[in-house]
């Protein structure tokens, strides 16, 4: 699976929330299918989402990597998927 055309795949045709505001409102909701994490997160942010029920994957990539992954100009810490839409990314492997 190519994550990078995954990701893309689900902004473009289902719902993603991007930052750690939104990745905390989607989590306390129960709407957070999947939580995609930068391999620089901060330590606070990864122990929050970890200790949720939702699933976890942890990015290899920095967050300006996985801000390129997603399409977008700045650096990305926290993408929550609430639905992949046509994307095969909610088959990521998690932590």
């Amino acid at each position: 699976m190519d994550i990078n055309k995954s990701l893309r795949s689900a902004i473009e045709t289902g719902k993603v929330c991007m930052g750690l505001n939104e990745a905390q409102k989607a989590i306390n909701a129960g709407s957070a299918k999947l939580v995609i994490l930068s391999s620089n997160c901060p330590e606070d942010t990864v122990k929050m989402v970890k200790e949720s029920d939702s699933p976890v994957h942890s990015f290899k990539g920095n967050n300006a990597v996985l801000g390129a992954a997603c399409g977008r100009p700045f650096p990305v810490s926290t993408v929550t998927i609430i639905d992949g839409g046509n994307s095969d990314v909610l088959t990521l492997k998690t932590d």
